[in-house]
């Protein structure tokens, strides 16, 4: 008597799921610039600000900038639900393998044990809940965690990168990308939880500088950064603007909830730790920041009492091919300010390094805030889409934010 077998199914190997989830993760941060531009031609150009790669819903950015004392936020301690989470099904395809063969939970811990970046801690976010426009936007905001953002925004930008072409400019077929189609509009607040990033464009203005010889040229220049992939987890190997972080509290203690509730004190944090390279340990874990005593926030405050320090605020925007959300400030120093406060201007940290340019006047402090260096940085070099919407607002918006009216 003879007996037929079924053919067995191909063995998957575990080691093999790991060093293709590792490639496709390497393919991810050598090509962001090229996929995000592929992914943002599935959305309409009304939906992408300033003609970047940059998503925004109506309403989300002003039509002028907005000082930062009128955008109110409202806390509300809420963790809802949502019908799209980093533990989705859809998901599957691109989750590697432990030996055991089972698959990693999430996409975090596959980057914590196959790729950790220097920098990578699930710590407590403030989760973005609602948003209401205008001339005096609100911001609702609840509970969540950092790692809700490596789980689905790094999670369907690895999908992305797998599913999509290695040369041309076509996205990927939709049905090679589930876990996309199941969140579906990016700037829906209610379908997954969203931790924003607060990022800032920062002026160096010195009105008794010389302009440019053209009018495209203004007496201002701003501090451009490149993210290193081997120390962040997310924009790895793009350039963006400084100082940017999560907003977020200084330190899980439960103090911090409230004193770091503000975006101006989440951008005086940044500051300190991108732009003078200090550490992101506030002692906190046993007592709240004592803002009003801290040197660097109290001079920044009296700057900004003065008029020598305006910060802005122009809106928020999510990023077509992560689906990261940034809220977008300008913060302008009179020169004097700035030199004073940041003359020891750290040239790395612990995210990357300082991006500068010779102007043709000697060495700059960074890059001068020129329509040129705009739009070469816009069109053609490798920029976050947040720090590309920033700069052209930021250029269109020029008159007011470095006058001192």
């Amino acid at each position: 008597m003879t007996h037929d077998h079924p053919e067995s199914a191909p063995r998957v190997l575990p080691g093999r799921t790991r060093d293709r989830w590792r490639s496709v993760r390497a393919d991810l941060n050598r090509r962001r610039s090229d996929l995000t531009a592929r992914a943002a031609e599935a959305f309409p150009a009304r939906r992408r600000v300033a003609g970047t790669p940059l998503l925004a819903r109506p309403g989300w950015i002003p039509d002028r900038p907005v000082p930062l004392e009128r955008v109110r936020l409202v806390w509300t301690g809420d963790s809802p639900a949502t019908s799209v989470d980093g533990h989705s099904p859809a998901l599957d395809p691109i989750r590697p393998l432990r030996d055991d063969g089972t698959p990693y939970a999430s996409y975090a811990e596959a980057v914590g044990e196959l790729a950790r970046p220097r920098l990578f801690e699930n710590r407590a976010c403030y989760r973005l809940l609602q948003v209401k426009g205008g001339g005096a936007p609100t911001l609702t905001f609840g509970r969540g965690h950092y790692f809700e953002v490596i789980d689905i925004c790094e999670a369907v930008a690895h999908e992305f990168a797998a599913a999509a072409p290695p040369r041309g400019d076509r996205a990927p077929d939709p049905a090679r990308t589930p876990f996309r189609a199941l969140i579906g509009d990016p700037t829906d607040l209610t379908r997954r939880p969203v931790m924003a990033a607060v990022s800032t464009l920062l002026l160096r203005h010195d009105p008794g500088r010389a302009r440019g010889p053209a009018p495209e040229h203004s007496a201002a220049e701003f501090i451009l950064h490149w993210r290193d992939p081997a120390k962040v987890a997310t924009g790895g190997g793009l350039h963006q603007v400084t100082p940017v972080g999560m907003f977020q509290p200084s330190h899980d203690a439960p103090w911090n909830e409230d004193n770091d509730f503000g975006l101006w004190r989440a951008v005086v944090r940044e500051l300190s730790e991108e732009l003078l390279g200090t550490s992101e340990d506030y002692g906190s874990d046993t007592a709240p920041i004592d803002y009003d005593g801290w040197p660097l926030n109290r001079a920044l405050g009296e700057a900004r009492a003065s008029g020598a320090a305006r910060i802005h605020w122009l809106g928020l925007g999510v990023d077509p091919l992560t689906f990261v959300t940034d809220m977008l400030t300008v913060l302008v120093l009179d020169a004097e300010v700035f030199d004073e406060l940041f003359q020891d201007l750290a040239a790395t940290n612990d995210e990357g390094h300082l991006v500068g340019v010779e102007d043709g006047t000697g060495r700059s402090m960074g890059v001068p805030f020129w329509a040129d260096h705009i739009e070469r940085l816009t069109t053609v070099e490798p920029m976050q889409p947040a720090g590309a919407a920033l700069l052209r607002l930021a250029w269109l918006h020029r008159d007011a934010l470095l006058g001192r009216a």
